[in-house]
């Protein structure tokens, strides 16, 4: 029996998650990690995905099985022979701001005990910022499958800045037909001015958050349609600045229009992974409707059912025709400069 097809790819990280969210609760030990939050994201609206990542052999099998469980291929997830740390931590001060830093302060901040796993805890992201040295979990374009260059579309979620500068040059030499990126913060400054448009040639998305964005351009201050103009002449066909709760601002380099798409307004129960989430829908919109609005409406609808619960998995659980009701509901929400 032929395998059956995958059409669209997410490559990322696998991670250990200890969170205390935007209301001061905690989520401590979980199963989480771009990659996944960015499929289950496509999987909103009855995609086949596949995941692409690196683990230790100490990442626990049962969180790979559940992937599989999901729906989820897992053919592209290499388990290496030794163990590596795969923890991230992250506190959220709102909806919108969180850090990756210091987990002692902000477990003393809401009066718990830190973790003893967190204890020599540093950051998630170090030596992603590294030129010259991949990390081992770090992915290469060895680690994607044949059967994976038969996909539609690729997404890589934000990892090592090696990994974003020679991987999407595989995918195309593969002729996948649609790729998009969402980078990692550890590059995102100044220092690498040269370096990034390496990474944004030929996508046909960049999509930061606007804290990304604003830290690349630090100290100058550009607005918001300066940052994505000046990203899209780097190299990419559409960027698309994330702004969490209000909204996400759009760049059409080549038609030379502007959009802003207003987030659907839900009660929040925990933001992590709300970005990833909105990517995985973002590319499934672009490769169904060839449109980039109605691929960041698609994104935002992901993104607006996964802040309402807790866990990567919670978007699969979403009640048939719910998507498509909030996504007609916002369309007409959608605003053009």
């Amino acid at each position: 029996m032929e395998p059956s097809r995958i059409d669209y790819i997410f490559i990322g990280g696998l991670r250990t998650d200890y969170c205390i969210t935007h209301t001061g609760h905690t989520r401590l030990g979980v199963m989480g990690g771009n990659a996944i939050y960015a499929a289950t994201g496509a999987k909103v609206w009855n995609a086949s995905v596949a995941i692409i990542s690196r683990v230790g052999s100490n990442y626990p099998k049962e969180w790979i099985h559940s992937l599989h469980d999901a729906g989820i291929n897992i053919d592209g997830i290499r388990v290496l022979e030794d163990p590596y740390d795969t923890r991230t931590f992250y506190a959220y001060i709102s909806e919108e701001d969180r850090v990756d830093v210091n987990p002692a302060a902000h477990f003393l901040r809401i009066n718990q005990p830190l973790p003893k796993e967190l204890l020599d805890y540093r950051s998630s992201s170090e030596l992603q910022d590294s030129r010259d040295n991949l990390h081992p979990l770090a992915i290469r374009p060895g680690d994607i499958l044949p059967s994976a260059f038969q996909a539609r579309a690729a997404h890589l979620s934000p990892a090592h800045f090696l990994t974003h500068a020679i991987v999407p040059v595989t995918l195309r030499e593969h002729r996948i037909p649609l790729i998009t990126l969402d980078p990692s913060i550890r590059y995102m400054e100044s220092g690498f001015q040269d370096d990034l448009p390496v990474i944004l040639h030929g996508l046909d998305a960049f999509l930061p958050s606007k804290s990304e964005a604003r830290a690349f351009f630090r100290p100058a201050e550009p607005d918001i349609w300066e940052m994505a103009e000046a990203f899209g002449s780097m190299g990419s066909r559409y960027v698309v600045i994330k702004c969490g709760a209000n909204g996400q601002y759009i760049w059409d380099k080549d038609r030379r229009h502007k959009w802003h798409v207003p987030a659907y307004p839900v009660k929040v129960k925990d933001v992590t992974g709300a970005g990833d989430t909105y990517c995985g829908g973002f590319l499934v919109g672009l490769d169904q409707t060839c449109d980039i609005v109605e691929a960041a409406l698609r994104g935002t609808i992901s993104a607006s059912i996964a802040v309402e619960g807790i866990s990567p998995f919670y978007t699969l659980e979403t009640l048939p025709g719910l998507a498509e009701a909030r996504l007609e509901a916002l369309r007409p929400a959608v605003r053009e400069f």
